[in-house]
């Protein structure tokens, strides 16, 4: 069976009639509506009139999210074809544009004292007055629209071409492992290995193939983070998490209660980890090497097919829905499964709302975890889904809120596993797996967050060479993990292989991994509480994340965010497991 996704739905090819004039149009109907704001936002005449013909306008755009998408996904399987960075490359110069609009109305915004007045009498307007009234909240840290047009212009040679350089260099690094040369997401995976030794050597050729592509590397990270704090500087921001926070709909005040909570929690959940390295023989805690190892002996490796059942049953468990939308994945060939040379690492889901549909990239082994991965990227499918009956405009949700669909998914299906079998290795297994994943998103986000705070912070001062960040890399580690890691067996390159750095646009995305996994296991509780209310009312809550603030969203489904009580309830959720785990006796 071929387990490429297909994109024949978009397009037949990059060369077909069909995407030509459609990315044809794009550009010509781009530089139209740019003529059209810079003819019309000259003043704040008529404010409503040209607000409305201007949504409409931006609405009508959408239908070109399929080029885009089309162009994106081929390269991520794709990542040394030439004729596709050329593409993306003519692509993104149209973007520079499609995002000087959406800057012509930030600034048109900031003028128009009457904002409410006006959407309230608009039927138009009152489906947008999210987003209007949140462009207009950011107008106070928007440049002229000729500053930010230079702005974006010099990104594509900066950033955006850092960016790129660290993905081909990543995607095909060749990794020398018994006699073999492997890709980076091959030797990745065999941290799951059943062998300790495979396990450790793995590790070993790993760390050593980062050392053919540390220096691109590090003047890849310091070009992308020296261009967000000049960026930062110039809209007047005091850092760039205070812009990343303003980004993410996401209040100051949630933010510190959430990470003071998880702050409080570290010496209990660091316990999983010391208990892990009892378990496998280890005295000073766990080597990265032993990480992901399987504690059980319950070794067994899914095909593809087992994969797909166990997501189908168990998502049909919770709802009819979900279990149809993952069936409709699979069955329409929306999933890239294997590792392939030229092929990015890790896993993602993209949704293009236009069609209504997603493309979800794997780099299947056949682990547990890999089938968690598979429901996580579902997860974000199915929130997608959710929005369907939204309005275009009102489908981009913030990246913490991204975080929780997907892992209230990956919660599914390990509370479903755990209740159909009375086997207690597959038990053990099972728990091993949901714990590994939790605390990667809580504990090993945590070092990522400590990491890129402190690399933000020397970039200001000037150049930050590959040993600083592995220095800073271990540091954050020791922080996060203390005693639970052996400090002899850190993974100091841990910078060069997670791509969350090499954006941006994106900065600081790893907190939003935390959020996800604390706000869907709260979201579980209220689940197991009351089963049928919960549902319908879930994905009410996914339905209006793009046109919230995250603090709403908590309110509508009944939980204060702000209150450091709701991240440690949730956190002990994860306690609790952890104290039955270290309870285990191999």
């Amino acid at each position: 069976m071929d387990n490429n996704w297909s994109l024949d739905n978009l397009y037949k090819s990059y060369k077909s009639d069909e995407f030509i004039s459609d990315f044809n149009n794009f550009k010509v109907d781009v530089n139209d509506f740019l003529n059209w704001c810079n003819d019309n936002f000259k003043n704040i005449d008529n404010s409503k009139e040209k607000l409305e013909i201007y949504i409409q306008k931006l609405d009508n755009l959408s239908k070109f999210d399929t080029v885009i998408g089309y162009i994106s996904l081929s390269l991520k399987v794709d990542t040394t074809n030439s004729e596709l960075l050329n593409l993306i490359s003519k692509i993104e110069k149209i973007l520079v544009d499609f995002k000087q609009i959406e800057n012509y109305l930030t600034l048109f915004l900031k003028d128009v004292d009457n904002l409410d007045n006006i959407i309230d009498s608009s039927n138009i307007l009152k489906e947008y007055s999210f987003i209007l009234k949140e462009a207009k909240d950011k107008a106070d840290k928007l440049l002229d629209n000729d500053k930010e047009y230079i702005i974006s212009k010099m990104s594509l040679n900066g950033s955006n071409m850092w960016t790129k350089q660290w993905q081909q260099i990543t995607s095909t690094l060749s990794v020398e492992y018994d006699n073999k040369a492997l890709t980076l997401p091959e030797i990745r995976n065999l941290a799951y290995d059943s062998d300790a030794n495979i396990r450790k050597n793995a590790y070993l050729a790993e760390i050593k193939a980062y050392e053919k592509i540390d220096i691109p590397s590090s003047f890849s990270i310091n070009g992308i983070k020296g261009e967000v704090i000049e960026v930062c500087n110039l809209r007047g921001y005091n850092s760039p998490l205070e812009m990343t926070l303003k980004d993410s709909r996401l209040d100051k005040e949630v933010f510190d209660a959430m990470f003071l909570a998880i702050k409080e929690s570290l010496p209990k959940l660091q316990k999983y980890f010391v208990k892990k390295a009892e378990l496998l023989g280890h005295k000073n805690g766990l080597p990265f090497y032993d990480l992901f190892a399987p504690i059980s002996n319950n070794t067994k490796k899914y095909t593809y097919d087992e994969a797909k059942q166990f997501v189908y049953d168990n998502f049909s468990k919770f709802s009819q829905k979900l279990g149809d939308f993952s069936k409709k994945a699979f069955e329409n060939k929306w999933i890239d499964v294997y590792p392939k040379k030229g092929k990015v690492g890790g896993a993602f889901c993209y949704s293009m709302q236009s069609i209504k549909e997603s493309r979800i990239l794997l780099n299947f082994s056949g682990s547990l975890d890999n089938i968690l991965t598979l429901g996580h990227e579902l997860g974000h499918g199915y929130h997608n889904l959710c929005l369907n009956n939204e309005k275009y405009l009102n489908t981009t949700y913030s990246m913490p809120i991204a975080e929780t669909a997907s892992t209230f998914c990956e919660h599914i299906l390990v509370k479903s596993a755990l209740e159909n079998t009375s086997n207690k290795d597959e038990q053990l297994s099972i728990l091993e797996n949901d714990l590994s994943g939790t605390l990667q998103c809580i504990v090993d986000i945590y070092s990522r967050f400590l990491f890129e705070d402190e690399v933000f912070k020397r970039r200001i001062n000037g150049f930050v060479s590959k040993d600083e960040l592995c220095h800073i890399m271990e540091n954050a580690q020791k922080q996060a993990y203390g005693n639970g890691l052996d400090h002899n067996y850190l993974h100091k390159y841990m910078w060069i292989c997670k791509t969350h750095y090499y954006n941006a646009n994106n900065n600081y995305y790893n907190f939003p991994y935390a959020y996800g996994v604390l706000f869907s296991k709260g979201l579980f509780s209220l689940y197991l509480n009351d089963k049928d209310k919960f549902i319908e009312k879930y994905d009410a809550m996914l339905s209006i994340t793009g046109k919230s603030s995250l603090y709403e969203v908590g309110k509508f489904i009944g939980v204060d965010l702000k209150s450091k009580d709701f991240w440690l309830s949730s956190l002990n959720l994860i306690i609790k497991d952890i104290e039955k785990y270290c309870e285990i006796n191999l």
